[in-house]
């Protein structure tokens, strides 16, 4: 399992997942056979996440191969992150809340030797050691063993949720905002008040395929409960009209300009925004910020390749860019740095997530049930 950094790459992967995988998804999505036997799943998230390739030309492959009826599980799986980044943008003050508990909790458990020891994989564990060990080697984790991580995390280590979500973020290939601290939170019982996930043994070994043996957990933890709630504040998610002849920012959720919805636009020139450790509160692993930037440099070439205008630029030198617009990089670290900084910019959103986000003031399973409606206006 090697994820390299261009779209030609995610492309190769997409279309070998679709033609040889997809049929057999739905039965066996829910299996971690190990991080060399991952055909089962598509493992597009890293891409998806960075925009290289996005939710709506992987829905429409899978749907050129299959009817929507035996696609229904996967095209709901592609459509969490986008539920998601929904979910959070109706309430932003969720992410900000969050890195302000993470900041306080890190300061208290800097030297905590359970914390230090789970973040190295040196537990009583042996499945979450080895995930540990996976998570860094490889930067990316099989989604249901996430679910069962979080758990042990949260449940039989006793260790704070704001820090697993941080871990995770530090490691992740395709960490979000929005899916990550929200996944976390889910997990905890803290997302939907009351209802939390217990990983059990008999879970983890039939899904891991007998991987593991002597699993021995907190099953009957009680969900963890948080004094907050939080209420959809209203927003405008409009397109400005008038974009011709300005300069364009590209953050690193959209690193693929020639599929977006303004590709026909007529841009003076393109800047590429590359987001360093040191404009992070969540500081990333090397790899992960050398992922990005290769994934950068893919898109720069692309584009030089078209004649197009294009700069890569640090986040930080926006300031010094006019008359700009930027593809919107969503609730984040990115969003972060312009609101601190107090850099407005009029912003572009992408037709899926105008369609999409207006039914994320519920759960999923209410979600759900405009993926039909949502998939047929785009197409």
């Amino acid at each position: 399992m090697i994820f390299e950094a261009s779209r030609a790459k995610a492309l190769d992967q997409l279309n070998n997942f679709v033609d040889n995988n997809l049929a057999e998804y739905s039965k066996l999505r829910n299996f971690d056979f190990g991080p060399e036997k991952r055909s089962n799943i598509s493992c597009l998230s890293p891409y998806i996440t960075h925009g290289i390739i996005n939710e709506r030309e992987v829905i429409h492959k899978a749907l050129n191969k299959f009817s929507f009826l035996k696609n229904e599980k996967f095209i709901q799986e592609v459509l969490w992150r986008t539920y998601w980044k929904g979910w959070l943008e109706l309430r932003p003050n969720v992410w900000t809340d969050y890195l302000i508990e993470l900041n306080q909790i890190k300061n208290e458990f800097r030297n905590n030797k359970d914390y230090l020891d789970a973040t190295e994989g040196k537990t009583n564990i042996n499945c979450f050691n080895e995930w540990v060990k996976e998570l860094k080697e490889k930067n990316y984790l099989h989604n249901h063993t996430r679910m069962w991580f979080a758990s042990i995390w949260i449940f039989t280590l006793e260790l704070p949720w704001q820090l697993g979500a941080e871990f995770f973020m530090q490691h992740l290939y395709d960490g979000d905002a929005a899916s990550n601290t929200l996944g976390w939170r889910w997990v905890a019982g803290v997302q939907t008040q009351g209802k939390h996930y217990l990983a059990s043994e008999w879970n983890i070994k039939k899904f891991t395929n007998n991987r593991f043996q002597n699993i021995k957990l907190n099953e009957n933890a009680p969900p963890k409960i948080s004094e907050k709630s939080y209420q959809i504040i209203k927003q405008d998610f409009n397109n400005p009209q008038n974009v011709e002849e300005k300069n364009l920012l590209i953050f690193e959720n959209n690193l693929s300009f020639e599929i977006t919805d303004f590709k026909e636009k007529n841009f003076k020139k393109i800047y590429l925004v590359h987001n360093k450790n040191e404009n992070r509160s969540i500081k990333l692993n090397e790899k992960l910020v050398k992922f990005k930037s290769q994934l950068t440099e893919d898109q720069e070439q692309r584009l030089k390749d078209q004649s197009i205008d294009c700069q890569i630029i640090n986040i930080s030198e926006i300031k010094n860019i006019e008359n700009c617009c930027g593809l919107y990089p969503t609730v984040g670290e990115n969003l972060d740095f312009l609101n601190s900084n107090n850099l407005k910019i009029d912003f572009l959103y992408r037709k899926l997530d105008q369609l999409a986000w207006q039914f994320c003031n519920k759960g999923f399973f209410n979600f759900k049930n405009y993926i039909p409606k949502i998939i047929s206006s785009l197409n």
